[in-house]
């Protein structure tokens, strides 16, 4: 027997049928490759900052980013436990996304200060105190995570703690501003459990006969030895952290789900995770005691229980109470929903839940705040004390907003529409910043929103009065440029912070007067990939050929010349709706600047092709039933799409391909499947055997034994034999996402391959579902260029 020994960083494997010998595929490779330096130098470029504005409205926080991390941070350790992925060096989320460096720039002149910081420092988000005076983030190092704030007047920067920092719990600001409830590593802690040298036994599940349907979640306990790791990492002691670095604990450790300080700092709002865990769903789902605690740690009520969720219906949510936070404008007052159905939507009531409160000193009984019709979402408090009830019905895809004046009062109904109606989206409220509650001047508050029309997306600021439920449009984007407000800089919208840009304008922060219309710019952020200027970009709308309008954005190259009739790619992303009507709608905005990051489709610009992006590719049916004609609604809107370009004179229709991500790339496999409509596909991190999730995807809620049908004619695996045209599997092999293991993309590759299809298979070592590294992200481009040259751009004629 011959010994072999294969080292790859990348493994890649490719099958080539007879008939298109003629047109060799890449080779095999053995380590990552380049896309043109055109896509490196875009993409190595530093992304601009983001910004977050101070409580006090006084001061802007811009956060440097590295455009993507190496992948050797994707190799640090990791440990995937109860659906978390944990880096045990730092007790820490594993590859957490972080910031380099912090500049604090003032609103009034636009001077700036950078925050000093040692060298090489990754932080985590940066959040201001509710006061506004302190910016606090925790920083990454090798051996553990501290915490450090920064003083807004100085931007001086200093560690209030070690690097004892429970990295999975985190820290948060008390309302007063005064200090952070943290939650820190145990300081008498052993070291971790170590892996067992030989196995002590077989693993064992059983079902005692009660249903448990479950959606496929990853990265869940498998054993003995993971449940020990799962106790060890996330148990927390909490304790209360001021910025000169005096810590006072509180109460005894735990695993905390959830650990909340009341408005008036008096009591913590507790989830504690308890036995028996589960290896069926993630720990958000472990059974939790919730509880009310005093600065001690004393209990001093508890609330109920959370039940193991496994049993938990299909759309469903678990008995007893869930949700629970704290009043945002009462000092101490719990608010929580409990549901009247047993949890099961099937069940027929006339409520499905009711909402309780309990304020200090949390002895009597609840009061019933009220009863929903439909699923309890949440609930929004405005500064006044206004609550603005949200619930939503599955069946009827129905979302309703109601306002409860007082106490005792019966709700007013507020708004009411489909849930996917982005034209009647009456916008969001604007929250005071730094604060859980929405701002209130006087009876009115503040609504700002996407503005969805046929013309495309208009962003807006409306002013509501709550007494009259009436709106005033205070300000909306013009229809050459796309500007939204991030925050009001003051209680009556005189003035306003906004994000402004256009086609050719970088997105830029500027100071709007909404009196005058007057502007003064306040970032002065430079275009990161000058290589794109000159790209045209149009929002078109075209008919599918049952009547349903459909919408894309079509770019074309920066040197396109007037005539040219370009390769193209699609890249789209499915989605359900019940009406025509609501999957008519525009989507999108032709005036937003272009911007790349990772693997981007639209880098194919720079490589002469055309792109349409979005094409909407909606699956329309009443109830439960849109995916019943999946296959037939998604070949017609893609036959729709291609015919528009080509209308258009912008493409050839001989070359064009297809690709998506996810269910994007379900859609990729299912129109090479059941059409000839491209020339070639590429599919990244997809599912293709609908058999494999069982319990629903998606949108799906019905499971595959009530439609084994619709489950076998939207699977691609069950159709490998009959696709015709190549196509290119991507996939991470450390995917986290629900429903699309590794092994979807590694069965289809052998049902291609073993009926003689032209395929090409990569895998991405350390990549979860979504790419990170900048080696991982230029080898895609790579592949999907390499391929699509071949493929499609340079693709013979067909017979």
């Amino acid at each position: 027997m011959k010994k072999v020994l294969l080292l790859t960083f990348l493994v890649v494997a490719a099958c080539v049928v007879p008939a298109v010998q003629a047109q060799q595929p890449p080779q095999l490779e053995t380590g990552y490759q380049l896309p043109p330096k055109v896509i490196v130098d875009i993409l190595d470029a530093p992304p601009p900052p983001t910004a977050i504005v101070s409580p006090a409205r006084d001061v802007v926080a811009l956060l440097d980013r590295v455009s993507m991390p190496r992948i050797a941070d994707l190799a640090e350790p990791m440990l995937r436990l109860g659906g978390s992925r944990i880096n045990p060096r730092t007790n820490g989320p594993h590859n957490p996304r972080t910031v380099i460096g912090i500049t604090l720039k003032k609103i009034a002149d636009g001077t700036e200060t950078k925050t000093v910081l040692p060298a090489g420092t990754r932080l985590g988000p940066p959040s201001f105190s509710p006061d506004g005076k302190w910016l606090s983030f925790l920083v990454y190092r090798s051996n553990g995570i501290e915490l450090w704030m920064a003083d807004t007047a100085t931007a001086q920067a200093k560690a209030v703690t070690s690097a004892t920092i429970n990295g999975l719990g985190g820290c948060s600001w008390l309302q007063d501003s005064s200090a952070q409830l943290c939650h820190f590593i145990l300081t008498s802690r052993s070291p971790a459990p170590a892996q067992p040298a030989v196995p002590t036994g077989p693993r064992v599940q059983e079902s005692l006969g009660k249903a448990a349907p479950a959606a496929t979640y990853q990265d869940l306990l498998t054993s003995a030895h993971d449940e020990s790791l799962y106790e060890y990492y996330f148990t927390s002691q909490l304790a209360i952290v001021t910025p000169a670095g005096a810590k006072t604990p509180i109460g005894k450790p735990a695993i905390f789900a959830q650990a909340s300080m009341s408005p008036d700092g008096q009591f913590v709002l507790v989830a504690r995770t308890k036995r028996p865990f589960s290896r069926l769903i993630p720990a958000s789902e472990f059974p939790q005691d919730l509880e009310i605690w005093n600065r001690k740690g004393d209990v001093v009520r508890k609330i109920g229980e959370q039940p193991l969720g496994e049993g938990v219906p299909i759309g469903g949510v678990a008995i007893g109470p869930r949700s629970l936070e704290w009043q945002a404008t009462q000092p101490n007052t719990v608010v929580w929903a409990e549901a009247l159905d047993n949890g099961n939507p099937r069940n027929k009531v006339p409520a499905r839940d009711k909402v309780l409160t309990l304020k200090a000193p949390f002895t009597g009984e609840p009061s019933e705040m009220a009863k929903t019709e439909f699923r309890f979402n949440d609930v929004a408090w405005t500064e006044k004390g206004l609550a603005m009830l949200r619930e939503s019905d599955r069946a009827t895809r129905m979302t309703r907003t109601w306002l409860i004046d007082a106490p005792g009062a019966a709700p007013r109904k507020l708004w009411e529409r489909k849930q996917q109606d982005r034209y009647a989206d009456p916008g969001m409220p604007m929250y005071r910043p730094g604060r859980d509650y929405v701002l209130q001047s006087g009876d009115a508050i503040y609504l700002a929103g996407a503005g969805a029309s046929p013309q495309g997306d208009r962003p807006f600021l409306d002013r509501l009065n709550l007494k009259t439920l009436t709106t005033e449009r205070l300000f909306q984007t013009d229809d050459k440029s796309y500007e939204t407000v991030t925050t009001l800089l003051d209680d009556e919208a005189k003035q306003v912070l906004t994000r402004w840009e256009t086609k050719t304008d970088v997105p830029n922060y500027y100071v709007r007067d909404l009196g005058t219309g007057a502007r003064r710019a306040l970032t002065q952020l430079k275009d990161p990939a000058p290589q794109l200027m000159g790209l045209r970009k149009q929002l078109v709308t075209y008919d599918r050929k049952d009547g349903v309008t459909l919408s894309a954005t079509v770019y074309l190259p920066p040197d396109y010349k007037p005539g040219t009739k370009l390769p193209f790619v699609l890249w789209a992303y499915p989605a359900e709706f019940t009406d025509a009507a609501t999957a008519s709608q525009v989507s999108g905005s032709a005036n937003r600047f272009t911007t790349i990051s990772g693997a981007s489709q639209l880098l194919f610009l720079t490589q002469g092709y055309g792109v349409m992006d979005n094409p909407t590719m909606p699956i329309i049916g009443p109830g439960e039933t849109a995916n019943d004609t999946y296959v037939e609604q998604l070949v017609a809107s893609a036959e729709a799409a291609i015919d528009k370009i080509v209308d258009m004179g912008v493409a050839d229709r001989d070359r064009i391909g297809v690709a998506g991500h996810s269910y994007g790339a379900f859609m990729t496999a299912n129109l090479l499947a059941h059409s000839r409509l491209f020339r070639a596909g590429a599919a990244r991190s997809g599912a293709y055997n609908r058999t494999l999730t069982p319990f629903g995807f998606q949108n799906e809620e019905r499971t595959f034994w009530e439609v084994p049908e619709v489950y076998s004619k939207m699977s691609p695996f069950w159709f490998a034999h009959t696709i015709e045209d190549p196509i290119l599997l991507i996939h991470g092999e450390a995917d986290n996402n629900s429903g699309t293991f590794p092994i979807q993309s590694e069965r289809f590759y052998m049902a291609l391959k073993g009926n003689g299809k032209t395929v090409r298979y990569v895998t991405l070592p350390l990549e979860a579902h979504g790419y990170a590294s900048r080696e991982s992200n230029l080898h895609v481009l790579s592949e999907w260029i390499t391929w699509f040259d071949t493929y499609v751009k340079n693709a013979k004629p067909r017979q």
